[in-house]
């Protein structure tokens, strides 16, 4: 099984390495390769990472808002992995020094990126935030983003449901400062703790990391620790659930314990249809890219743009993974 596990992560990584090096519209000094001044706006997308592929969708959506507002290049840059604040501190520098036309961020930390957006707006380069929020949104045109409060309660309520009401649950976090999957993990707990009281918290306080090889290597140990006890677990994010999802057949523990996952993959729908997973909360990320790429673009024409923009959240099961609804979510469009 971990040779299974090695060859999953090794195939995720070179991914990701790939994504990283075909930066859209970059000369090979990083500079717009469009033609500025020509009237084409260049807006700089930056995600967390460029590994995952949640990301692989949202750029796919940046590239169809460019399309259909024409006259728009989208430069893709991040950091390979989700760990890696000062690599993206870099890229949001190397941006501003290249003075793209606009900027769209999802920050990795809500402290650490303030600064360097509050320096773009300095420079003349407005910013929008997607996918998971800074603690000061001052200095930003608008924030693009799932609820992830209510995503966090989607998952309790449907694990409660899945439960039948009562047993014994692990929550396993992702990293620390980044506030998207914090707000998850706060919606997941709270609405346990306030709506379902036969329903128990085992672990809440373990962090799993931004990798699928971190997060197998946690969630074994977690599940190998309350083996005997564990009726259920939550991953909040894509590559916290791939790792769980081993762990679990690892562990002897697959089918046994309910699992409910934030965001798909290829190997958590193949699990849901294999009666392994048991839910999987869905973001949006097709219209989280094109949503975000339209919003900066009207702030640079001079039009009005709400400072909050919902991309929605969802609930796929196995009953209702089939529907066109949910099949259109499950396997969103890549670039």
């Amino acid at each position: 099984m971990r040779i299974f596990a090695c060859s999953f992560l090794c195939l995720a990584f070179l991914m990701g390495c790939a994504d990283q090096a075909s930066t859209t519209g970059l000369d090979s000094a990083g500079k717009g390769a469009g033609s500025k001044g020509s009237g084409t706006l260049q807006i700089a997308v930056i995600p967390k990472g460029t590994t995952h592929v949640f990301w692989k969708s949202v750029h796919a959506g940046a590239v169809k808002a460019a399309k259909d507002l024409g006259d728009v290049e989208i430069l893709w840059k991040g950091p390979l992995l989700e760990n890696d604040r000062d690599g993206q501190i870099n890229v949001v520098q190397d941006f501003i020094a290249n003075r793209v036309d606009g900027i769209v961020l999802a920050p990795l930390d809500k402290q650490a990126l303030i600064g360097p957006v509050k320096d773009s707006k300095e420079a003349g380069i407005p910013v929008a935030i997607f996918d998971s929020a800074l603690q000061d949104e001052s200095a930003i045109v608008t924030y693009v983003a799932t609820d992830n409060y209510k995503g966090g309660e989607l998952a309790a309520r449907h694990m409660a449901h899945v439960l039948g009401g009562k047993g014994n649950v692990i929550l396993l976090r992702y990293n620390a400062g980044s506030e998207s999957t914090e707000q998850r993990e706060e919606g997941f707990l709270t609405t346990l703790n306030e709506q379902f009281p036969d329903v128990h918290v085992l672990s809440s306080d373990e962090y799993a990391g931004t990798t699928p090889e971190q997060s197998l290597d946690k969630a074994t140990q977690i599940l190998t620790n309350y083996k005997d006890r564990v009726d259920g677990i939550f991953a909040v994010c894509e590559p916290n659930a791939n790792g769980v999802l081993i762990a679990l057949k690892e562990t002897q523990l697959s089918g046994k314990v309910k699992f409910i996952a934030f965001d798909s993959s290829e190997e958590l729908i193949r699990a849901m249809s294999d009666g392994v997973c048991h839910g999987i909360v869905l973001q949006d990320p097709i219209t989280m890219g094109y949503e975000s790429v339209q919003a900066i673009v009207k702030s640079i024409r001079g039009e009005s743009v709400e400072k909050r923009i919902g991309t929605g959240e969802f609930l796929a099961t196995p009953e209702n993974m089939k529907t066109p609804e949910m099949e259109k979510l499950l396997n969103p469009d890549r670039f």
